[in-house]
């Protein structure tokens, strides 16, 4: 929910908080929050693709550090929207605004665009550290204030919504919270943080405790806004000047403690009536909104503790129990499948993820929508109840598009109340269907980079990405494998430290492609229980580097930066499998087989052997093309992408000679 200004009210009053040794306990770490924390704090790269790797890194050295300290963690994260619109008004205007905030992004700022594998490099770290992890539906605040109520220990989190609810443990502020300078004493190792407590906010403002859900509620959160009420006219004449919102809660705060002599309900009609410019009806409407946001407030009984002491998952909402089934709801809170699968399921909606990418470009979303064509027929059959609703930009405008869910090929034979239970080689045809690549393409393919070499199929033929662009993709994605199966970093790593914070715009929106095939496709598989291995995300895709070695590319050969055999033999073995010509695939996707005779041309791995040359093989499959082989300017002219196109201007600046 979030209180605003709440947290900045606090730093001016620091006294509020204790000074404490956090050691040899329970916590309840807000997963969501410290995942955002971490990404932010470090200032790891947020506008070149992701910066996965350090971020693991940095995950498994807090809980490392957590663990020298004898801190037992238990994470929770949110699971989806929930089953109510309640916050859907909220999540959209965020959503606009990090739309507004790309132009200052492209041109190098930090902007909170999150890169795309972010809470999966988060969740399969903390998989790999056996860090206890529970995924819950909905918002996960009550469940988390209410499992550290149960166990009597402190919230770690920088969520001001945890100021409000009455924690016997407290609140420990990742803001607060050293966990890099862990000291070592003759009692042991501890981490130097700040607890807050709701009895010293209470005495130090000297307002009564129950009034704290009435006083978030007034203050203007997701559920409920007053920002035309202005309480600091209750504010002392002559108090030091403060930002608006500050004031506001300032003076909220001194017209409660005014008040202590009153209960909740009378406080609250008392507060009614000082709304302005408001008739009775409306007024009636907002103090019921306000009671509702009270409710948020109130911890009940822990549905947690079972599943943390090895139990089963925690129960669904009653409106749920008749749509998923219980292996679905047993993968989701183990954080097997994303978050918003429930959203598909229950609200037919998705919020499609925005990346840092050129406004006049269309939406990296677009290429892999078959994908999630594909998801949406498995999760709610052919018909769909008229189609998935999906939020996604154009230009930097948020906008519906009803999208069809598709069930077809192996895809008829599956069930989604009985996916684990079908036969392996029908879940990974769909898979592969899908994605238009053939079982045979992968053999010789490590394991686990089987579903990115399949993704990379995808993409390439629909991307029509730069053939460097290919190669240092592919180079990154080798090296993080074999420093994988190594345990290490070792080896050619790039250096990054020079690359400039502005980027090429059309080299960045085909990568964003990419990381959008990889995470609808991702999904997909994990929905079919994982007929291809999960892909490691940390060692799969590093933006900068990716960046570097694409410029590098331009003037030079893999062979030429790194003379690694090792190395040499694994890169060649998955460009092949990538660039092998596939015509059941290419008719399935809709391209010309020479779309990708000619990228192929350009990696120097001709398909064609010397008699077909000598016939003029490829020249006779370049004739009838709509755009030259592979270039800067036309590679965004594929047909479906102009039928697609629902950006006018953009479609005639691609008319007259597309992207410089």
């Amino acid at each position: 929910m979030g209180v605003k200004g709440l947290i900045s009210l606090l730093e001016g009053n620091s006294q509020i908080y204790q000074d404490i040794s956090f050691r040899d306990s329970k916590l309840v770490v807000d997963g969501g929050n410290l995942l955002y924390h971490l990404y932010n704090k470090y200032n790891l790269d947020q506008n070149h693709g992701g910066e996965y790797l350090a971020f693991q890194a940095l995950i498994q050295d807090f809980f490392m550090n957590l663990e020298k300290c004898g801190i037992k963690p238990y994470v929770v994260i949110d699971g989806g929207l929930g089953t109510s619109d309640i916050k859907l008004k909220t999540r959209m205007e965020r959503q606009e605004g990090l739309l507004q905030n790309i132009p200052k992004a492209l041109n190098g700022k930090s902007m909170g665009i999150f890169p795309p594998f972010t809470f999966s490099v988060f969740e399969q770290t903390l998989s790999q550290m056996k860090v206890p992890l529970v995924k819950v539906f909905g918002e996960a605040d009550c469940q988390l204030a209410a499992l550290a109520s149960e166990w009597r220990c402190p919230v770690l989190s920088t969520d001001s919504d945890f100021y409000i609810y009455d924690l016997p443990g407290g609140l420990l502020s990742l803001d607060h919270f050293q966990w890099k300078k862990v000291v070592t004493s003759q009692a042991g190792s501890y981490i130097p943080c700040k607890r807050y407590t709701t009895s010293s906010f209470c005495t130090f403002f000297n307002i009564d405790h129950q009034l704290l859900p009435l006083f978030a509620s007034l203050a203007g959160n997701d559920y409920v806004n007053l920002r035309e009420m202005n309480w600091a006219r209750f504010l002392p004449k002559g108090s030091p000047r403060k930002t608006r919102k500050i004031a506001n809660l300032e003076g909220l705060l001194r017209w409660l403690g005014s008040r202590t002599d009153k209960t909740t309900e009378d406080t609250l009609t008392a507060a009614m009536a000082l709304i302005p410019d408001m008739s009775q009806q409306e007024k009636t409407e907002v103090q019921t909104e306000v009671q509702r946001a009270m409710l948020e407030y109130q911890i009940p009984s822990s549905s947690l503790l079972g599943f943390f002491s090895g139990g089963p998952a925690p129960p669904l909402p009653a409106e749920m129990l008749s749509c998923v089934p219980e292996w679905f709801r047993a993968s989701l809170t183990r954080g097997e499948l994303g978050a918003d699968v429930l959203d598909y399921d229950m609200l037919v909606r998705k919020i499609l993820r925005i990346q840092v990418e050129h406004s006049d470009l269309e939406s990296s979303n677009l290429i892999s929508q078959p994908i999630r064509q594909v998801l949406y027929g498995l999760l709610l059959g052919r018909g769909g109840g008229g189609g998935v609703e999906e939020w996604d930009r154009v230009g930097l405008e948020l906008v519906r598009v009803m999208v069809q869910p598709v069930v077809q090929g192996a895809a008829k034979k599956l069930r989604l109340d009985s996916l684990p239970q079908a036969d392996h080689a029908v879940r990974m045809q769909v898979c592969l269907e899908t994605l238009g690549v053939e079982e045979e393409m992968l053999k010789g393919v490590p394991a686990h980079l089987r579903l990115p070499v399949a993704v990379t199929c995808y993409w390439l033929r629909r991307a029509g990405p730069e053939p460097t662009l290919l190669k240092a993709l592919l180079m990154v994605m080798v090296q993080g494998e074999l420093n994988r199966q190594k345990g290490g970093t070792t080896g050619w790593q790039g250096d990054t430290n020079h690359i400039t914070q502005s980027m090429d715009c059309v080299m960045a929106h085909s990568l964003n492609q990419w990381q959008a095939c990889m995470k609808d496709a991702s999904q997909l598989n994990q929905l079919l229980c994982m007929p291809l291995p999960k892909p490691h995300f940390a060692w799969l895709y590093q933006g900068r580097l990716v960046h570097q070695l694409q410029k590098q590319l331009q003037e030079s050969e893999p062979e030429e930066i790194l003379q690694d055999v090792e190395f040499m033999s694994l890169y060649r073995s998955l460009l092949e499998a990538v660039i092998q010509p596939d015509p059941k695939a290419n008719r399935r996707s809709g391209e010309p087989e020479a779309q990708l005779t000619a990228s192929m041309d350009h990696l120097h791995l001709n398909p064609l052997d010397e008699e077909e040359e000598e016939l003029g093989g490829a020249k006779g499959l370049d004739q009838g093309l709509d755009r030259p082989r592979v270039s800067v300017k036309t590679r965004y002219r594929t047909k479906d992408r102009k039928d697609q196109s629902r950006n006018p201007e953009l479609g005639r600046k691609q008319e007259k000679g597309g992207w410089q």
